[in-house]
């Protein structure tokens, strides 16, 4: 197993309620969860410990939402990495996804362990949270927009709040240009496609620094050819 991936328990209960939706949702929530080391991060780090109410942006099935309830079940059982930090309890988590057909598998599968909307991030009601979790959406709408959401989500947050952003480094060589071939194909196996709006790290913190945000960096580039970074953001 990857040192990027979740524990086989965990992994297993957070892909779990995909079945009910389709083979294509759980194989590929599964694939998913499996090799992306953010979630592992979220957890082995703690960075959700705390937050109530979790918003997250473009949340495509749900991921972020199974992979919570998943850890609180995981620790209920005795099933929780002993060096990992206790796992977010009793957290309320709303998600806002493009995709009207994504929107509705989220909900088959998660049920009432999140408040899934169908909506566009951009103009969408985002209400109060503690923390907002945008992972790999924010390169899909422009430079304007970019900045418009992130002074929204400022605004949204408590002022302890947290955002945890990944994105890509523009500035990542051949990796970098592996995420971009990575992405493109994605959108055109799915019968669309769009401009790709990417920013180095120093001017991702430049901008978030220009939004009022204090930045740390961790790389999310373990076990993967990208190079992806994973920006913890506080309002200053």
């Amino acid at each position: 197993m990857s040192a990027a991936a979740l524990p086989a328990g965990l992994l297993e209960a957070a892909g779990a309620p995909y079945r009910l939706v389709s083979r294509f949702a759980y194989y590929f929530a599964r694939g998913k969860l499996a090799g992306d080391p953010a979630y592992r991060a979220i957890l082995e780090r703690g960075l959700l410990q705390g937050r109530r109410r979790v918003l997250d942006l473009g949340c495509g099935l749900g991921l972020l939402a199974a992979v919570l309830h998943a850890a609180e079940l995981c620790s209920q059982r005795g099933w929780w990495p002993a060096s990992w930090p206790s796992p977010p309890r009793g957290v309320s988590i709303r998600g806002i996804e493009m995709k009207p057909r994504t929107a509705e598998r989220a909900r088959r599968a998660l049920g009432a362990w999140a408040q899934i909307t169908q909506g566009d991030i951009r103009v969408a009601e985002l209400g109060a949270a503690d923390a907002v979790v945008i992972l790999d959406v924010l390169h899909y709408i422009d430079a304007p927009a970019q900045r418009a959401l992130l002074n929204r989500v400022h605004d949204t947050l408590t002022p302890a709040g947290l955002l945890l952003l990944r994105v890509g480094d523009a500035a990542g060589g051949l990796r970098f240009r592996l995420g971009q071939i990575w992405d493109k194909t994605v959108m055109l196996a799915r019968g669309g496609g769009c401009a790709l709006h990417c920013r180095s790290l120093e001017q991702w913190c430049l901008l978030l620094h220009e939004c009022g945000f204090d930045t740390q960096v961790i790389s999310m580039s373990d076990g993967t050819p990208f190079a992806n970074v994973l920006l913890c953001a506080r309002p200053r």
